[in-house]
């Protein structure tokens, strides 16, 4: 979809900060984070919601991934999840440490690094 911002981040017409992507998933760090290393995850292909992504099993194995090296990357075991989706039209899920964590949640390279190194 060529109005989709998501769909523009997978296609690189606008830039994120990227913390892991396969060949069907991609996460970078929100540009309005709620903690340090809040991050998005979504299909590279087009689904309205959620729930319209076939792969399911393999888009929360990557959900996991992200939490897991959030855990590791910002020294907590309390990581969030939210998949509202209403902000922008394209299946994403919001991983995020809790807001008790220590750094500048606004510091993307910092983030995007300590993410990547846990991974």
């Amino acid at each position: 979809m060529n109005t989709c911002i998501f769909c523009k981040i997978v296609s690189k017409e606008i830039p994120a900060h990227v913390v892991y992507e396969d060949t069907d998933f991609l996460a970078f760090l929100d540009i309005h984070p709620q903690s340090p290393g809040h991050v998005q995850v979504i299909p590279k292909k087009h689904y309205r919601w959620v729930w319209d992504v076939p792969q399911t099993g393999a888009y929360f194995e990557v959900v996991t991934r992200i939490a897991q090296a959030q855990r590791k990357a910002f020294d907590t075991d309390w990581i969030l999840s939210k998949t509202v989706g209403d902000e922008v039209e394209h299946a994403h899920i919001w991983v995020f440490p809790n807001s008790k964590v220590s750094g500048d949640r606004n510091d993307f390279e910092t983030n995007t690094k300590k993410i990547i190194d846990n991974l």
